[in-house]
Parts: C-alpha cells; sequence; structure tokens
C-alpha cells in the first residue's frame, strides 16, 4: 500500500489497535504496535525496522526495537483476540496445520539450524514455525504460533539462555508442538471444525491418536506407503496352551499399502469430484473412499494402548476412512487422506475439507511477500514470537477489511 492509502486507514487502524492490543498496559506500546502496523503494511521491499523506520513519517528506528525486541508485553492475549475476531467473521470450515521455514544467515539467531527448508526445497540454515491458520475457499488467517527449537539448541543451555528462550523450554517433535497450539486454542475457547495437514503430520500415528483423544474430526495427507488391512480382516487368537501370558490376538494376511488397495479398487468406486474454481478454470479430479484397519507398529502399539483402558486387547484394529485421488489418465493415484470421519461422510466434503491447504500457500504468499513475516533481523525468542504477532495483527487487519462489506475499495 501507497503512503497516502496507509495514513488514510490510521482511523480504522486505531479502533483495531485498541481492541487487539488491549492488553498492553502502556499507551507507548500501543501506539508503536499500531506504527510497526503501518510500516509492515507500506510498500517496500525490506519490512525489518530501519527501512520501516525510514519510510513511516513518525517511525523512530529505537523505538521500534525497543518495542519489538525489548519490552515484556506477551504476544499470546494479542493473538487470542485476533484469533477469536477472525473465527467470528470467517466461520472456518477448516482448522489447518503446517510449518513455515525462514532462510537465515550464521548461527545466533533463536531457533536457527541446518534442516530442511521448505522456502528453498532443501536442507538448508534457516528457522522453522509451525502454525494453525482458520480457513475457507475464501478467508484464512494464522490463530497460533510456534517456533521451532532442534535438539541442537536444546542440548545447549547457554546458547539458549543469549537468545532468550525461556527456562524450561525443550525440544518437541512438530507434531508435539502442533498439538500444543491446538490446546492453547482450546482454552481460548476455539473449536476445530475439521483439522487439516499434509503428509508430514499425517504419517505421525502419535499425531492422529493425539487428534483423536482430543475429540477432533481430521483429513490428513499420507503418501500412499503407509500399510493397512481390508476392513472385513479379523484377528486370530492363538490357543493357549498354559503355559505363561496368553498370545496376543494376530492377523494371518499380510497387510498392503494404501497404493496396492487403491489398485484393487473397483474402478466404478472412483467419482468425479469437483471442489472449487481455479484461475484456470474448475478444480475437477477423480476420487475413491475406502474403508481399512491401518498396519504398521506405530498403529499396533497405538490400539493396544487404546484397547488396554478396557481390558486386555482384543486384536481389532479400528477401521479408518481414507481418500484416493486418481486422475482421468494417470496409471497410479496421486494423493491419498486418512479421516477419522465415517465413510458415509459427503465425498465432496472430504475433497473439498483435503484440498483446501492451498489457502495456507496463499497466507504464507501475503504474510511473506507483502507483510514481511521472514524478514526479521533480531535474534530472540522475544523478538521472534512478537514479530510473527504483530505479522498476524497487520494481515488480520487487512482481511476484515476485505471482508467488511462497508470498507471502501483500495486506492
Amino acid at each position: 500500500m501507497r503512503l497516502g492509502e496507509v495514513e488514510r486507514l490510521r482511523g480504522e487502524l486505531a479502533e483495531f489497535v485498541a481492541d487487539v492490543f488491549v492488553s498492553l498496559p502502556r499507551r507507548d506500546q500501543r501506539r508503536w504496535g499500531g506504527c510497526y502496523l503501518r510500516g509492515l503494511m507500506l510498500d517496500g521491499r525490506r519490512k525489518s525496522i530501519q527501512p520501516m523506520a525510514e519510510r513511516l513519517p513518525d517511525g523512530n528506528m529505537q523505538a521500534l526495537q525497543q518495542f519489538v525486541n525489548q519490552s515484556p508485553w506477551d504476544p499470546l492475549p494479542v493473538r487470542r483476540r485476533i484469533a477469536r475476531r477472525l473465527c467470528e467473521v470467517i466461520v472456518p470450515e477448516v482448522w489447518v496445520i503446517d510449518d513455515v521455514s525462514f532462510p537465515k544467515c550464521g548461527t545466533a539467531s533463536v531457533g536457527v539450524a541446518r534442516q530442511y527448508c521448505g522456502a528453498m526445497g532443501k536442507r538448508a540454515n534457516c528457522q522453522v514455525a509451525v502454525s494453525v491458520h482458520a480457513a475457507t475457499d475464501a478467508a484464512s488467517c494464522p490463530l497460533q504460533w510456534q517456533l521451532y527449537l532442534p535438539k541442537e539448541w536444546t542440548d545447549e543451555p547457554g546458547r539458549c539462555r543469549r537468545a532468550g528462550v525461556p527456562d524450561g523450554t525443550g525440544h518437541q517433535e512438530k507434531w508435539r508442538l502442533a498439538l500444543g497450539l491446538l490446546d492453547t486454542l482450546a482454552d481460548w475457547q476455539l473449536k476445530a471444525p475439521v483439522v487439516v495437514a499434509d503428509a508430514g503430520y499425517g504419517v505421525s500415528t502419535p499425531f492422529r491418536m493425539g487428534l483423536e483423544e482430543r475429540g477432533l474430526s481430521y483429513v490428513l495427507a499420507l503418501t500412499g506407503k503407509e500399510i493397512a488391512h481390508t476392513r472385513d480382516v479379523e484377528p486370530h487368537r492363538p490357543a493357549y496352551g498354559g503355559l505363561g501370558p496368553p498370545t496376543l490376538p494376530r492377523y494371518r494376511t499380510e497387510p498392503r499399502s494404501l497404493s496396492a488397495h487403491a489398485v484393487k479398487a473397483d474402478a466404478d468406486r472412483f467419482t468425479e469430484v469437483t471442489w472449487r474454481q481455479g484461475s484456470k478454470g474448475v478444480m475437477t479430479s477423480r476420487f475413491a473412499v475406502l474403508t481399512v484397519r491401518p498396519a504398521g507398529k506405530q498403529a499396533l502399539a497405538a490400539a493396544q494402548r487404546a484397547g488396554g483402558g478396557q481390558g486386555r486387547w482384543d486384536g481389532v484394529l479400528p477401521q479408518r476412512t481414507v481418500l484416493v485421488e486418481w486422475p482421468a489418465g494417470h496409471d497410479a493415484p496421486t494423493g491419498y487422506w486418512i479421516s477419522n470421519l465415517p465413510a458415509t461422510t459427503p465425498i465432496a466434503d472430504l475433497v473439498r475439507w483435503a484440498k483446501m491447504r492451498w489457502r495456507i500457500e496463499h497466507d504464507y504468499r501475503e504474510l511473506k511477500h507483502g507483510l514481511g513475516l521472514d524478514h526479521f533481523e533480531g535474534r530472540t525468542w522475544r523478538g521472534w514470537h512478537h514479530h510473527v504477532t504483530l505479522v498476524t495483527a497487520a494481515q488480520a487487519f487487512l482481511t476484515l477489511r476485505r471482508l467488511d462489506p462497508k470498507a471502501p475499495p483500495p486506492a
């Protein structure tokens, strides 16, 4: 946005800042919060503090540096207010879990390590964060963030201390961070309609079990290599010989990969489904819904734990719904998703939810390219979480304005 347009929005932005930054105790903190948001929305190649301060009529680099990097305001109440406001307006169909990377130089920025960097498509020096987004096909917004700390960071307490990592913050896998974010959102009285995530999360049986233990429905991507039994297979319990504990039930047939299950499915089970209008026309493909019993060591252990509270496990693996995409003209399926929703769920709904991850790529483009999500040059835990909270607030303001029928169109 050009400077004149940003300045014309100062009244609306001041009302928004007064609402979402009400938890900040001092007036000057709220003032610099509004100033930072205007800097993020203003045109410019870099959205780090110095160039933003230079572009703003009332910019003050030292004050903005102190507000973002040193000021001890809590970002969680700000995110909570943003999340509540956006969920009331958007009324999301799904919550999407994803992670985003920030390429970095050096070793001092909190959480930086050589790891897979989605922004570069390879292993590189970067930070990684896990996020939860509320989404429909028309709008979306991030609700909560958490920076991922690799083990090489948590194994060095002095390094964490220098970066301001809170005491007691340990290494957690990304799927555990995602469950923690969902717990925080539940504490804010927000309820996930359907949880959607890519195969990085879908392949984790503990993650799926964690969602089920929280009473959440999900549609999660898989790779197709995961193994499962057919829906009608039954375990065999060997006869008890009287010596030692009874042998656990076991299956006499070997599980097959989901891709093998899809290939053996009848061709007439695949039906054409259209899920949205794309930039090049309607998006349509062929899908089928299968019911299987996921197998493998993780699935077996999870089933045994789930059955342990009701007596000895009977060997029956739970049924799960699998959505398979096999476009016309392709030699093999191109997509797999697992869900704990019943197989009677309309296939159009399953497809729409599975495909709604595209909105998050739209979020990341706006957050990174338009609002400087990855332009933060500070090194501390506090500064990073303050910055992403302020970027979230800027996107929330613009999203609410786009969805307001009374708002004038941008110049």
